[in-house]
């Protein structure tokens, strides 16, 4: 009997042993492709030399410096790389342990601002429904994961919610993308209205929604439409690219894509690619002066911060990305990607929508594509699909209740950068079989 407390604690994972390139072996010698990154992490694949080489190199060094006490090169030269390589004026950089750690910093941090101007009464929040932010009290009270903020809402704050910016279920027949997005902005608007302007702290958003709806992206203009609300308001915009950043979406950061400037953007994830647990948050210079010159300290802090083996793998990660131009590969890759799966399901029955930007992928599920009508929920198709795909040698991320956190189905798929053609469409070969064994399982085959 396993002494640790897995997710699912009626069933105990296969224990993973070796890992290398797009590649996962098990104890009993299977093999697995990670057509998921895990969870949209390992952006570099397994067991890259330039990254592990670092990682040996930090630890003869120093494995650990309190930063109370002390800074450490590595995470100065990370924090140098990250401001480098971001837009405009996102010149600090604040480093964790992961995504949810830095999204309760950018609270924070946010918090503190407008405290630091004299404006205590701002203390809302406002976010999207069907997000997800992370997995602390404070992420998932911003956060729109209906399913994970369920037994916990008695102990999260009082958010706002709007609705997500998700076409293929939203927009009305005969509405134009222009109206629709429009329609967006005046409902945010009205909800900022609502709430009073001056209470407000920040609105926060994923750039390209994850997990929780399925590589949902913006539509054209939409997060410029965003921007302006809150400057108009006096809100700070957070964006949350712990999933869709770091080279995920084709750009280093997924918002450059959308010509705006958030003041605080989070990372996590593909940040240190899966060598070690770090997230940051990048924060705008007057938000930072703002703090410096009043208390001249941000009231908040981790044990782990500024790890220094953590910055070296992120650092080297980086690196890695630059000089192997991954970002083009990206870019390439899913666009090779995205056309096998067209090939293999846009006139699937049971495909409704394939979506995302560059490796980080989505197909929703739908019981009749015209109507779009999900499947019932108590099938629970997303797990069904993940152990069909398991039996295959496939990690894919499948989730349920895409639409409202019950009902709708979907699939993501975030592989390696360095997957080649071949391993995509290896993928998708898989992927196609795994689908069609969920499908024909009794209970699915019953209701399709």
């Amino acid at each position: 009997m396993s002494h640790l407390i897995h997710r699912n604690l009626r069933r105990t994972p296969p224990v993973a042993v070796r890992a290398q390139g797009i590649t996962i072996t098990d104890s009993a010698g299977r093999t697995y492709l990670d057509a998921s990154g895990g969870a949209a992490v390992s952006s570099l694949g397994h067991g890259h030399p330039a990254v592990l080489a670092a990682m040996h190199a930090q630890i003869d060094r120093s494995a650990y410096a309190h930063t109370a006490f002390f800074t450490c090169e590595a995470a100065e030269e990370l924090a140098a790389r990250l401001a480098a390589d971001a837009p405009g004026d996102l010149d600090h950089v604040y480093l964790v342990s992961g995504g949810s750690e830095a999204m309760e910093t950018a609270l924070k941090l946010a918090r503190q601002y407008h405290l630091e101007a004299g404006q205590p009464q701002r203390s809302v929040f406002l976010a999207r429904r069907q997000s997800y932010h992370g997995n602390t009290l404070g992420a998932l009270a911003v956060g729109g994961n209906a399913w994970r903020r369920h037994p916990f809402a008695p102990l999260l704050i009082d958010v706002p919610h709007v609705a997500p910016c998700y076409e293929y279920r939203d927009r009305a027949d005969g509405q134009s993308t222009d109206d629709y997005t429009a329609a967006l902005l005046r409902e945010l608007e009205d909800a900022i209205r609502a709430a009073g302007p001056d209470k407000l702290i920040a609105f926060v958003a994923e750039t390209v929604v994850g997990a929780t709806a399925g590589a949902v992206p913006p539509t054209p203009g939409y997060f410029r439409g965003v921007r302006k609300l809150c400057d108009q308001y006096g809100l700070l915009l957070i964006l949350d690219e712990v999933m869709c950043g770091m080279g995920r979406s084709g750009t280093l950061y997924a918002f450059e894509q959308e010509g705006v400037l958030p003041d605080l953007v989070v990372l996590g994830k593909g940040l240190g690619a899966g060598y070690q647990p770090i997230g940051a948050v990048l924060a705008r210079a007057p938000i930072v002066r703002r703090l410096r010159d009043g208390s001249g300290a941000f009231q908040h802090g981790h044990t782990y911060m500024g790890h220094p083996v953590a910055a070296a793998a992120a650092l080297a990660v980086q690196k890695v990305i630059q000089k192997e131009n991954l970002l083009g590969a990206v870019t390439v890759r899913g666009a090779a990607l995205r056309r096998m799966l067209r090939e293999a399901f846009g006139q699937h029955p049971h495909v409704g929508d394939i979506r995302g930007r560059g490796l980080l992928i989505g197909l929703e599920l739908v019981q009749d594509r015209a109507s779009k009508a999900p499947f019932d929920p108590a099938l629970r198709l997303h797990a069904l699909i993940k152990d069909e795909a398991m039996a295959r040698g496939l990690m894919v991320y499948p989730m349920g209740g895409t639409i409202d956190g019950r009902q709708g189905d979907h699939i993501l798929l975030a592989p390696p950068f360095i997957a080649t053609e071949a391993e995509l469409a290896d993928i998708t070969s898989r992927l196609a079989d795994a689908l069609a064994a969920a499908l024909r399982a009794p209970d699915i085959a019953g209701n399709a």
